[in-house]
């Protein structure tokens, strides 16, 4: 009579077991990942939403701003207003072309001056420059005198400056030159403002 054996491995349910559950943790972590990943997209998709959102408010309301702007400005009708004639007016004559005054100073301006800046403010041009000393000559002002005359001759720039007045002037020494530094004030004419005048 023969015998019969049976061999059983009692291990193979363990590892069954420990491969399930560790594909429990695979799928859990993942999972766990899916969703803070998914939340993450989702908050910075609300954030730009919410700022997209924000930009396109503020342009609204600056659109808004400047159609009330306009709309302040229009007239009724089809023709502008005396104050918009006024207001026109006012630009066209005021402004000064300062290219051609640049030109037209840089003509007058000798060899013996030099302009070293300008300033303009408060309807006043301010011209500094100048000019070299020579001990063999005393009237250093008739060179300063003549090129003031130059100025006041010149159309292009008495038209807007009809007043231009020496205004001080100074000795000083540039690389061991003596020289003497000065200043004219060049007068805008002043405009009515609106209001004054009838």
């Amino acid at each position: 009579m023969k015998l019969l054996y049976f061999k059983i491995n009692l291990n193979k349910y363990g590892e069954l077991r420990r491969r399930i559950e560790a594909e429990k943790r695979t799928f859990t972590a993942t999972a766990l990942s899916f969703i803070i990943i998914t939340a993450i997209l989702c908050g910075v998709a609300i954030f730009l939403n919410a700022d997209l959102q924000a930009k396109i408010n503020n342009r609204s309301t600056l659109l808004s701003d400047i159609k009330k702007e306009i709309e302040s400005y229009q007239v009724s009708g089809e023709y502008l207003s005396s104050k918009d004639l006024e207001r026109m007016a006012k630009i066209s004559t005021e402004r000064i072309f300062w290219a051609k005054k640049l030109v037209a100073l840089s003509e007058q301006t000798t060899d013996k001056i030099a302009i070293t800046h300008f300033s303009f403010k408060g309807n006043t041009l301010r011209l500094f420059g100048i000019t070299q000393m020579d001990k063999k000559q005393k009237e250093f002002d008739l060179i300063i005198e003549d090129f003031i005359a130059k100025l006041k001759s010149n159309e292009q720039i008495n038209s807007d400056f009809p007043e231009i007045t020496f205004m001080k002037s100074q000795r000083d020494f540039e690389k061991d030159v003596e020289i003497l530094r000065f200043q004219i004030d060049c007068e805008a004419i002043e405009f009515e403002k609106e209001g004054d005048g009838k």
